[in-house]
C-alpha cells in the first residue's frame, strides 16, 4: 500500500511540475523563444539589488577615472539602445523596475556580468582584452542581453525545481537564505568561485551573442568588432581558461554564428550613421 501511495505521489508531483513548466513561461525578446520562468522578475530584481550592493561595498572600485567613465559611457549607450528596441517592440514593460548601474572593479580576473534590473560589473582584468570601446561594448552588450533575456531567472528557475521542488523564491530565502543567495549569484555568473558558477546553456549563449550584437550596433558600435574580441578571448590564457570563459564558451562555431548574424546587426548599425 505504501509503494502505491508513493507512486501516486510521484506521479502527482511530476504532473504538477509539468503544469508549472507549461504555464510559467515567458518569451525572449528578439528571438521569440519560450523559456521557463518560475521566479517573478520583480523578486529577482529585489534579490539582485541587495546582492549587488553587497558586492560593490565589499569590492574595490577602480581608481582609474578614465576607464571607469568608459564603462559607464558604454553601458549607458547600450542601455539606451535596449530601451529603444524594447519600446519599438512594445516590450517596455519588460524593463519596469530597471535601475541601470555600471561599475568597474579593481580585479585582474577576466570577467563581467549583469544582474537582473541592469546591475553591471566589469572587472579591470577584462579591459586589456577589450582594447577599445567597441570591444567593451561587445562584452557588455552580451552580458546585458543575458539580463534582458532573463537567462538568470531561467537558470534560477531550473535550480529552484531541482533543489527546492519549485518552492517560491521568497520561501526559499526564508528557509535556506545562504544557499538561495548563492544560487542567485551563480545564476548571473557572479559567484565567487568558478566551481559554483552555473554555466549558461549553449542556447543561452547564442541568444546573448545575437542580442548583444544588435544592442551594440544600435548603440553606435561597429558589430564587426565583436569577432576579433571573441578571438582574443579564445586565445587568452593558453591552457588556463579565464574565469569569464568558464561560463562563456568561445569556439569556431560561435564566431561563425556571429559572422552569419552580422548582416542583421549591420542593418541596425547603418541606421545610426
Amino acid at each position: 500500500m505504501k509503494k502505491v501511495f508513493e507512486f501516486r505521489w510521484s506521479v502527482k508531483s511530476l504532473l504538477v511540475l509539468m503544469l508549472l513548466t507549461l504555464i510559467a513561461c515567458s518569451t525572449v525578446p528578439l528571438t521569440g523563444r519560450r523559456q521557463l520562468s518560475l521566479v517573478p522578475e520583480s523578486e529577482m530584481m529585489t534579490l539582485s539589488f541587495t546582492e549587488y550592493d553587497k558586492f560593490i561595498k565589499s569590492n574595490k572600485l577602480s581608481a582609474d577615472k578614465n576607464n571607469a567613465a568608459m564603462v559607464k559611457r558604454v553601458g549607458e549607450r547600450i542601455a539606451h539602445a535596449v530601451e529603444s528596441y524594447m519600446a519599438s517592440a512594445s516590450l517596455s514593460k519588460n524593463l519596469e523596475g530597471y535601475k541601470w548601474e555600471f561599475n568597474l572593479v579593481e580585479n585582474p580576473t577576466v570577467n563581467a556580468w549583469c544582474m537582473s534590473g541592469g546591475k553591471v560589473v566589469v572587472y579591470s582584468g577584462l579591459l586589456p582584452i577589450a582594447q577599445n570601446e567597441a570591444g567593451l561594448a561587445t562584452v557588455m552588450g552580451h552580458e546585458i542581453a543575458h539580463a534582458v533575456a532573463r537567462h538568470g531567472s531561467e537558470r534560477m528557475s531550473d535550480q529552484m525545481l531541482l533543489q527546492f521542488g519549485g518552492t517560491a523564491l521568497s520561501a526559499a530565502l526564508a528557509q535556506k537564505p545562504e544557499q538561495t543567495r548563492s544560487i542567485a549569484l551563480a545564476a548571473y555568473g557572479a559567484g565567487s568561485q568558478v566551481g559554483v558558477i552555473l554555466p549558461f546553456s549553449r542556447q543561452n549563449e547564442y541568444e546573448a551573442d545575437y542580442m548583444g550584437l544588435i544592442f551594440m550596433a544600435m548603440a553606435g558600435y561597429n558589430p564587426n568588432e565583436s569577432v576579433p574580441f571573441w578571438e582574443r578571448m579564445s586565445q587568452k590564457g593558453g591552457s588556463k581558461q579565464p574565469e569569464f570563459l568558464s561560463t562563456h564558451p568561445v569556439d569556431a562555431n560561435r564566431i561563425d554564428r556571429l559572422k552569419q548574424k552580422m548582416p542583421d546587426a549591420m542593418a541596425y548599425y547603418n541606421k545610426t550613421k
